[in-house]
């Protein structure tokens, strides 16, 4: 059975009969919740060499980085564990004009959700979202990016092979596709990718007053203090900016040092990329590459943004870009603009802490905020004076991993995102004397 629909007239049938299915009750139960994730963790684990295959030939991503497309299994068994709390009502105080009622918050699923996913995690950010939808009784329908080809099919192909279109259906295609979708009606829409399209996806979902959950990226700060172990900051900064070859949306974007300690520390941001990708880079098998050409085109015009102090280099005929440092770098510049969303890193200095806090409040708020600093003190100052999407204190990215904080693309925040609180206030039948 393909879910693959071949003309956009297709997509309101499919539409139309999810939402049936969905009016028919048979979403609802929790042992069918319970059942169809149990029956998607299972095909996740047996389709997972072909998953680790398909993100290896959209991304070059070595199997190390192919793994955290796997964690959609984590966000199943955590679904799993708690979806007997998530469903139970929750009941509320009534006051003393109400007695003697009793009232709650029952939470109702949606209906038909629509899934826009990304290609930088073309499986994960998909699956994310289904697992949380699934678990909150709705039908669904999945749109994986065509700019990871290979990944979509086989998202397509694990779907189509446990799941009744009815119920659950992925619909490949190119933009008129995205289109055709944003056309029709849905109860939800989630879309993890760039400023641009979150807007477009809003636009349209207003004509409908459709609620939507963007994860939209930016340019995420990393503030290092010198009151740090600078060796294990610069490791671990490294490290968070240059997975998945720097297409990672809360990826450090953006490094601010403390001018008392750069001099000692950006040497170590050079032997870091040294150690970890070698003399060679370009021969390392722990280095992804550009999705496509366009994006390689774009973030080679970076590289003449700044004096590249580590990296540079880059080859247009397999979409490499050295991971690359850059210095003396304006803020004005075309890099500084938006988000840059591969492995390029510029560096600036700050002479005190709240000049570090005035130069990230001046611009968008931030997807992510990583500081590194021992200080409680300065800690404290960088979560009260700023606002981000998350926060990492003396580490990056790893609080993505943290499946209970209300990331966008997870199992949990996709659930109540998807779901209708309805409120309920019984008033019992009183007999009169």
């Amino acid at each position: 059975m393909t879910t693959q629909l071949q003309r956009s007239t297709d997509i309101p049938q499919l539409i139309a009969q999810q939402r049936k299915f969905f009016q028919s009750g048979q979403t609802q139960p929790l042992a069918f919740r319970i059942q169809q994730l149990q029956r998607l963790k299972q095909a996740v684990l047996d389709y997972q060499d072909q998953i680790l295959e398909a993100v290896k030939l959209d991304l070059g991503r070595p199997a190390f980085e192919g793994y955290f497309e796997l964690s959609a299994i984590g966000e199943v068994n955590t679904a799993l564990k708690q979806l007997q709390t998530w469903i139970k009502p929750q009941r509320v105080k009534t006051g003393i004009d109400q007695f003697p009622a009793s009232a709650w918050i029952q939470p109702d699923p949606l209906g038909v959700i629509l899934i826009i996913g990304p290609w930088n995690y073309p499986f994960q950010l998909v699956f994310g979202p289904l697992v949380g939808a699934i678990a909150a009784g709705n039908c669904a329908i999945v749109k994986p990016s065509e700019h990871a080809p290979h990944t979509s099919k086989v998202v397509a192909n694990l779907i189509a092979s446990i799941f009744d279109p009815n119920y659950v259906a992925v619909v490949e295609g190119d933009v008129q596709t995205s289109q055709a979708l944003l056309e029709e009606r849905f109860d939800h829409i989630f879309f993890t990718g760039g400023s641009a399209v979150g807007k477009v996806i809003m636009a349209a979902a207003a004509k409908h007053l459709t609620p939507v959950t963007l994860e939209l990226g930016g340019k995420s700060p990393c503030i290092v203090d010198r009151e740090i172990q600078l060796e294990y900051a610069a490791k671990r900064i490294i490290w968070g900016k240059f997975i998945n070859a720097g297409q990672t949306c809360i990826a450090p974007d953006y490094l601010l040092v403390d001018r008392a300690i750069a001099a000692e520390f950006i040497p170590l941001l050079q032997q870091k990329i040294t150690q970890f990708f070698g003399e060679a880079p370009a021969k390392s098998p722990d280095l992804g590459r550009m999705i496509h050409q366009r994006h390689f085109d774009r973030l080679v015009k970076f590289l003449n943004d700044g004096q590249a102090i580590a990296g540079g280099n880059y080859d247009a005929a397999t979409k490499y870009i050295a991971p690359t440092l850059l210095k003396n770098v304006s803020w004005d510049a075309p890099i500084m603009q938006e988000e840059i969303f591969g492995p390029i890193l510029p560096i600036f200095e700050y002479d005190d802490l709240e000049e570090a806090i005035a130069i990230v409040n001046a611009r968008p708020k931030p997807l992510a905020l990583y500081f590194f600093s021992k200080n409680e003190q300065k800690q404290n100052r960088i979560l009260s004076a700023t606002s981000s999407g998350g926060v990492c204190l003396n580490e990056t990215v790893m609080h993505v991993g943290v499946g209970d904080l209300p990331l966008a693309a997870s199992a949990k925040a996709a659930w109540v995102a998807t779901m209708a609180n309805t409120a309920s206030t019984p008033f019992p039948i009183t007999k009169a004397c």
